[in-house]
């Protein structure tokens, strides 16, 4: 996992990612995952249409830049990017390079926040290719996208669809007026509702997310410090690695894929779920 902040300079932003995933291969890892929208500044702070200019089509100028790279490390590749798949039409959108090259699959975030200094909806539509997992030489990934991580039900669908491990790219920080208190227990909530993702499943869980402090455009707000504490949980909701709070890091951590056969051996939860009373999910809510 690559955790960073996020230089001014797309060029200069991009050989820091190129440095930093060598530097993950060079320590063995088959399998690099990147944060959320990780080539630019988390532009979504702010509603301005000029922003539109850096999406790109998928594939295009990133997937050929991060495919070279898989190629000549032979590793597979987790990025997020700003795709734009039409005029008027662009998707918060995560691509998955194996580690020949090609393009193994995509998945566009479902949802999609609309918060103060988070205003995603003016940019990104919702994704429409469900919750599919993407086969690669590393496993079935099951990769959703930052918001995406507060919703059970897209872990569990990718979970049913024969995801090896559970992916979220992300970029989620703390506003700057909130107390101590109000800051940990957001991070504590987003930590805890993912390590519950892994226990309901069975499954690994890696969530990589960006680090350091980015100014507001706009000066309405104090900008927002992205929180780090990239972290990856195995199947039982253990911690097998948390990253700084505040410092850049990449890491290389084991996970054992053989342990969610035996964890779900022991927890059968898809054993004993009751499929036959949960007819009303599907609904928005239930007087």
């Amino acid at each position: 996992m690559v955790q960073q902040s996020v230089p001014a300079c797309r060029e200069a932003n991009l050989e820091k990612l190129r440095s930093n995933i060598e530097a993950c291969a060079s320590q063995g890892a088959q399998l690099v995952v990147l944060q959320e929208l990780h080539n630019t500044a988390y532009f979504c702070q702010t509603e301005d249409t000029a922003m539109f200019d850096l999406a790109e089509s998928i594939p295009g100028p990133s997937t050929d830049f991060f495919g070279k790279l898989a190629r000549q490390l032979g590793i597979v590749i987790v990025c997020s990017l700003f795709e734009k798949r039409a005029p008027g039409l662009y998707h918060n959108t995560a691509v998955v390079i194996e580690k020949d090259g090609a393009i193994a699959g995509k998945y566009r975030k479902m949802h999609i926040p609309d918060d103060p200094a988070y205003y995603e909806k003016f940019y990104f539509t919702p994704g429409d290719m469900g919750f599919e997992p993407i086969a690669t030489s590393a496993g079935r990934l099951g990769v959703m996208v930052c918001w995406d991580q507060w919703y059970p039900e897209g872990a569990r669908l990718m979970a049913m669809r024969g995801a090896d491990l559970l992916i979220y790219p992300t970029a989620i920080g703390w506003e700057s007026t909130d107390s101590d208190d109000e800051k940990e227990r957001q991070r504590c909530a987003w930590e805890t509702v993912q390590r519950g993702h892994s226990v309901a499943n069975g499954l690994p869980v890696v969530s990589v997310n960006r680090v350091g402090y980015e100014p507001d455009p706009s000066g309405v707000t104090g900008g927002i410090t992205f929180w780090g504490n990239s972290f990856v949980s195995g199947p039982q909701g253990e911690i097998l690695f948390r990253a700084s709070n505040h410092d850049e890091q990449n890491a290389v951590v084991e996970i054992d894929m053989s342990r969610s056969e035996a964890v779900r051996r022991i927890w059968p939860f898809f054993r004993d779920r009751r499929i036959d009373a949960y007819t009303e999910i599907d609904k928005r809510f239930l007087q």
